[in-house]
């Protein structure tokens, strides 16, 4: 236990003493209140009736039919934010590659399933903290804009502040799936081509495709960002649903990220994590 607590001292020294942690940590609190921030006066503005919905071609309709929104606009913090944590997980494992720094981790601490669990240990820490952050804008920023249009924030309701830890759990276990792709696939350069890919583009195609018909739509829950929507409770992705398929339970979504996060870091621990380094 001593060697682990001391291995996972060493992770957030390499982590703290780089300034890739809080680059991304200013630059996700900037993206996320400014989405919030926009889509609580916009959708604030449609339910008030403060905005004519016909200057954004909703047919008239004076509620833009989003439900509850408060919560929608909080979960801006995982449901875009989540790329944030999958990259400093990835990065912060390709580096030890990449740089080389792999050889003295192991010559201090040679048992390297230590290392990796400790890596590992820290990135859902840190993505638990990153979590803080997207919070602090979607809640702090798209919270005061809702309350500044009239609408009820709900900051004393327990179910909010539910959602916000179910958020920083999405996130912690974002981080991980990180660490556990960037084990599996060294490259660093590669790894981020497939974080920025596969989140921005390649996932949200599969989702939409998936959400027309009930038998793909069920499946399509079981990717990973749905199931990080299930978990959470909210999402503005959820909202259109052709086909209708309930979610996942919010603990259901919970193991599937949990699942991702086991399998690509044992695989990627038998495949490159065990090799030689030089």
């Amino acid at each position: 236990m001593t060697l682990f607590l001391r291995s996972i001292a060493a992770e957030f020294a390499k982590i703290f003493s780089t300034r890739l942690w809080w680059i991304l940590a200013i630059v996700l609190f900037c993206y996320i209140g400014l989405l919030a921030g926009g889509l609580a006066a916009l959708f604030a503005g449609l339910q008030t009736g403060v905005i004519n919905p016909d200057t954004v071609n909703t047919g008239g309709a004076t509620d833009p039919g989003f439900g509850s929104l408060p919560p929608i606009i909080y979960s801006f913090a995982s449901s875009v934010g989540y790329v944030f944590p999958v990259l400093l997980g990835a990065l912060a494992t390709t580096g030890e590659f990449r740089h080389q720094t792999l050889t003295p981790t192991f010559l201090a601490t040679p048992r390297r399933g230590v290392v990796l669990g400790a890596k590992t240990v820290t990135l859902i820490l840190i993505g638990a903290g990153l979590g803080i952050v997207a919070l602090a804008a979607s809640v702090g920023i798209g919270g005061g804009v809702l309350s500044a249009f009239g609408v009820d924030a709900q900051l004393l309701d327990s179910e909010t502040w539910l959602l916000i830890a179910r958020i920083l759990l999405a996130m912690g276990l974002w981080a991980a799936i990180g660490v556990g792709l960037g084990v599996l696939v060294p490259n660093q350069v590669a790894s981020i081509v497939i974080v920025l890919a596969f989140t921005q583009f390649v996932e949200p195609l599969l989702r939409l495709a998936a959400s027309f018909l009930e038998i793909t739509a069920k499946i399509g829950n079981f990717l990973p960002g749905a199931a990080s929507d299930a978990l959470v409770g909210a999402s503005v992705f959820t909202l259109a649903n052709p086909a209708g398929a309930a979610p996942l339970d919010w603990w259901q979504g919970g193991l599937v990220l949990l699942g991702y996060a086991v399998v690509a870091t044992v695989i990627g621990y038998a495949l490159s994590w065990k090799k030689d380094v030089t």
